[in-house]
């Protein structure tokens, strides 16, 4: 089945839908952020970073989630996603919101922190398999065993317009931006990105990264094929290893570049949000920095907006940054 990307319109339309369901995140600038993106070779780049970190959640997701549940019928049995960690936790909440019962499927070894949290927010949890696929699997299984609605992690036009609104406020707080670097695990934070820019910021280029650990999403566009790859990353949120149609689909129409980085420039990325910006970043939400560090030349002398994209981070992670000394260039 073809799946139609959002318009527009649906953007602007889940953005009022959600007026006062989600936080008008800041948009924030840190001269120390700076200095360090051109000690590493990108002088002149001033950054802004978009604090989805503070979002409800601790990270985007929560947007698509809330606007999926506020437009789609489910069924008595409720919703079943899969997923990582955060994704999880904004089905779970929205489901929440709306009344709604629902089953998450994670892998059997998830960040703690997270799988808490959605226990916290009256969802069932089942752990299934080592990777994202095989929770995917599971999840598709009991969605077809129990009528519950089976949703996806990234083939959702919902999830998209609602991930949108993000690029929407940023875009109107900081309307002179440049580039805007993106993380990518399935890819709607970054498609949505594409489609608000592609129509109401055609100058500013969109730039994905995904970690070199898992490069499904990376690869796919790059062939223009979908494409199944190793899936190794330790950051959670980018850790996929398939493409989907849908944000494929739309990353290929508008996507300026795509971008790979090391989980080891991540953590020292996260080190930075850490002791340049007092920002708690995890894996996934330092991607966009860990982009600018380790390819200066692409954004020197340009406003680049970072989509610090998620804040919930493990102890472990947040230790193995710490170790990381961030001067140093990636």
């Amino acid at each position: 089945m073809t799946l139609a990307p959002p318009t527009v319109g649906d953007v602007l339309a889940a953005q009022h839908r959600l007026a006062g369901h989600v936080v008008r995140t800041p948009a924030s600038r840190y001269a120390e952020l700076d200095r360090l993106v051109a000690t590493a070779g990108a002088a002149g780049t001033r950054l802004v970073v978009k604090h989805e970190n503070l979002q409800h959640t601790g990270a985007f997701k929560v947007r698509g989630a809330l606007n999926l549940l506020a437009t789609r019928t489910t069924t008595p049995a409720g919703v079943v996603g899969y997923s990582t960690g955060n994704h999880a936790q904004a089905l779970a909440y929205a489901a929440r919101r709306a009344g709604v019962r629902c089953t998450i499927v994670m892998p059997s070894a998830p960040n703690p922190l997270k799988e808490r949290a959605v226990r916290a927010l009256d969802a069932e949890v089942v752990l299934h398999g080592e990777r994202l696929e095989d929770a995917c699997e599971e999840a598709t299984r009991i969605a077809a065993t129990t009528g519950a609605d089976l949703v996806s992690a990234a083939d959702e036009p919902a999830l998209v317009a609602g991930a949108a609104t993000a690029t929407l406020e940023l875009l109107q707080q900081e309307p002179d931006l440049d580039d805007l670097v993106v993380p990518v695990g399935g890819g709607s934070g970054a498609a949505a990105a594409c489609l608000v820019a592609a129509a109401l910021a055609p100058h500013v280029r969109v730039v994905g990264v995904q970690s070199a650990a898992s490069p499904a999403a990376h690869d796919s566009w790059r062939t223009g094929e979908l494409c199944a790859r190793p899936n190794r990353t330790r950051a959670e949120g980018l850790a996929v290893g398939r493409g989907f149609t849908l944000t494929q689909g739309v990353l290929r129409a508008h996507l300026h570049d795509f971008l790979l980085v090391t989980d080891d420039q991540i953590s020292r990325a996260q080190q930075m949000y850490l002791t340049a910006a007092r920002t708690v970043a995890e894996g996934a939400g330092a991607a966009s920095l860990a982009a600018v560090a380790a390819h200066p030349e692409r954004f020197a002398g340009r406003t680049v907006g970072v989509m610090c994209s998620g804040g919930n981070a493990g102890a472990g992670e947040l230790r193995r940054a710490l170790d990381h000394t961030c001067a140093t260039a990636p």
